[in-house]
């Protein structure tokens, strides 16, 4: 470094070793800031995919223990709102049963979807959710 009064000036040795730094430090910080960024959009898809897929089979569940439905309603009702809001492939495994809950019978709707793990791309069956409602007597 020269010094010239309170300021320091780099000298041309130094300014040349430093010529491209800014360029580097852009790159490496650019692309950990875009990994970063892509990977809390996966995580925001992976949450939005499994809370759709929960709210679908609990409200087929619901709309199943009507009065006037079945279980083959609560199955309907539960792909159509998986396939309206994501499509048809998170609804291909959906299975509706009777089952006792601590004494109450109840109707479980379960659905069996892919997971997303790049887009909505994902290996088949990996997560599996399930819905339940009150049967009435």
């Amino acid at each position: 470094m020269i010094r010239r009064g309170d300021d320091e000036v780099p000298s041309s040795a130094e300014s040349e070793a430093q010529a491209g730094s800014a360029v580097v430090d852009f790159v490496l910080v650019g692309a950990l800031l875009t990994v970063l960024f892509l990977a809390i959009m996966q995580l925001t898809l992976v949450l939005h995919v499994r809370n759709t897929v929960v709210d679908a089979a609990a409200s087929g569940a619901r709309y199943g223990t009507l009065g006037d439905r079945n279980a083959a309603d609560a199955k309907d009702r539960t792909e159509q709102l998986i396939t309206g809001a994501l499509n048809a492939d998170y609804a291909r495994a959906v299975a509706v049963t009777e089952e006792v809950y601590l004494g109450v019978r109840t109707l479980k709707v379960t659905v069996s979807s892919p997971l997303p793990v790049l887009g909505l791309i994902g290996p088949g069956s990996a997560m599996e959710v399930s819905g339940h409602a009150a049967l009435q007597p």
